[in-house]
């Protein structure tokens, strides 16, 4: 039985959902997400809550069962939230700025490295070394954060580099003499 599965979604009040051919779609005040759920799930959409259920107990079923509940209440989640990452750039020089719909950074190389803004995504600078991502498409945000940290991960002697607000870097001793 899958824990996950078996709890049910909370609709706030703003929130509408409905399923047409197998494929969900939520709508709320951020926004409308929709995903195409597997044919091995059944899904019970009610007022106040939706509740995700396996056809039948066959090994694919019950491993469906907990995704496509996590997918929806992602859905939920962020029409009516939204979600956010932040990204601390650590490091002498180092910094961002958007300018327009690209956001630059300065990373240490010979050049400045440039990121195209992808479409339901919101980036922000708050400080020239944090950045905020917005959205609400979990996938998308984190996707995003992750090619932003790509351009120059932490090294583990200085701890120069993009990181995500609370993550740790273990850092390593350097050369003894």
């Amino acid at each position: 039985m899958s824990r996950i599965g078996k709890k049910s979604i909370n609709i706030p009040d703003n929130v509408k959902a409905s399923i047409i051919d197998r494929v969900i779609t939520v709508t709320g005040p951020k926004g409308e997400l929709s995903a195409e759920l597997s044919d091995d799930i059944l899904v019970e959409i009610s007022e106040t809550e939706i509740n995700v259920m396996p056809k039948n107990l066959e090994k694919k079923s019950k491993s469906f069962w907990g995704l496509s509940r996590t997918i929806i209440s992602n859905l939920v989640a962020g029409v009516s939230e939204g979600f956010s990452k932040t990204l601390e750039i650590q490091g002498v020089g180092y910094r961002a700025q958007m300018q327009g719909n690209v956001l630059q950074l300065a990373l240490g190389f010979s050049h400045d490295v440039k990121y195209d803004v992808p479409d339901g995504i919101d980036i922000k600078c708050l400080k020239p070394t944090e950045i905020q991502i917005d959205g609400i498409d979990k996938q998308k945000v984190g996707q995003a954060a992750a090619e932003i940290r790509r351009f120059r991960p932490p090294e583990p002697y200085k701890g120069k580099g993009i990181r995500y607000k609370d993550e740790y870097v273990f850092r390593k001793e350097g050369k003894k003499k």
